[in-house]
């Protein structure tokens, strides 16, 4: 029988084996904490929007297309006014939409702009916070459409891909010429967006399921109806056959599958997202502000990223799935 000491020698023994399992596997799960989360519009509410900027210490880069939420804005201007560094890029061509925010913010002591000539238009919707943490957007920050929008949010804190957007920022917010990076995951416009999404489509091998709103580049189009020609199942959730139908006809001719939805009312598919390979090992989901269409590729200032992250890959593919069910069958 062992001694007391040569007992609690072993007890103690046991204990730091315990202990430090215990802090490896906390390790373990810190280091498996996802870098991404999502949102789903209008299943969940922009509120989330506000409660992101809330949590700023430093600073706020604000890119917005449409910006006409005034939570969004009296936010902004609080975080100002609390002396946090608030800057703000509005798209110049829609001054009807912005210029209330622009004003709001500019009397708030905000640092805010419309956005260059460069560009035929700034499309991308992204927040970033404390330059430490991204929201990119498929949808704009405007309460005038949030019911029955179908959009989505991307938190990204990949460190490589926010320090990428806060360099474009600053670039377009002092309207200098910039090349994007890419950072880990990102994808812009009018930079690489075309060739990036192209790859996601060429690289499918199983499925390709597409949420878009414009459906009307011909690039794009024909790199789908290649995939179903080798194989892919190819499902797409879109708007307006009356304006896309030419392109829609291709993708069913090849064997895919399209629902649409009306703009007259009920569900109105803004969102601009991809999943590919769905339920495999090399699943990739893309989704931000990049339509498919020539502006939107090639001549706008625009941003998403492509994932393969399960949580926003599994958000992402259950909607479309809810979407796909509740469709008006092409």
């Amino acid at each position: 029988m062992p001694s007391l000491s040569t007992a609690r020698r072993a007890a103690t023994a046991a204990g730091a084996l315990l202990a430090s399992a215990a802090l490896l596997a906390s390790g373990a799960t810190a280091q498996a904490a996802s870098a991404y989360s999502l949102l789903v519009y209008p299943d969940q509410s922009h509120s989330a929007v506000v409660s992101f900027v809330n949590t700023a210490t430093t600073s706020v880069d604000m890119t917005m297309y449409e910006l006409r939420d005034t939570s969004v804005v009296n936010a902004l201007v609080a975080k100002q006014k609390a002396g946090v560094k608030v800057r703000v890029i509005l798209d110049a061509q829609h001054t009807s939409v912005n210029g209330s925010a622009y004003s709001t913010l500019k009397a708030g002591g905000v640092g805010v702009t419309y956005s260059s000539a460069a560009y035929v238009y700034t499309h991308q919707k992204t927040v970033t916070v404390d330059a430490a943490k991204s929201l990119i957007q498929t949808g704009n920050l405007d309460s005038v459409y949030y019911a029955n929008d179908r959009d989505y949010g991307v938190f990204d804190s990949d460190t490589a891909d926010v320090a990428a957007i806060e360099r474009v920022f600053a670039a377009d917010y002092a309207k200098t010429a910039v090349t994007p990076g890419d950072g880990d995951n990102l994808v812009w416009s009018p930079t690489d967006s075309q060739s990036r999404l192209l790859a996601l489509i060429n690289g499918a091998q199983h499925s390709l399921d597409l949420e878009q709103l414009e459906f009307g580049d011909s690039a794009l189009v024909d790199a789908i109806v290649a995939a179903e020609q080798r194989g892919v199942t190819v499902r797409v959730v879109g708007m307006n056959p009356s304006s896309y139908g030419t392109y829609f006809d291709q993708v069913t001719a090849a064997g895919g599958s399209v629902v649409t939805y009306s703009s007259s009312g009920g569900l109105y598919v803004h969102a601009k997202v991809i999943v590919a390979d769905y339920g495999t090992p090399t699943a990739k989901v893309f989704a931000g502000s990049e339509n498919f269409s020539d502006n939107s590729l090639n001549h706008n200032r625009e941003l998403g990223l492509i994932i393969s992250d399960s949580a926003v890959l599994n958000g992402i593919e259950s909607t479309f799935t809810t979407d796909f069910a509740g469709g008006t069958p092409y």
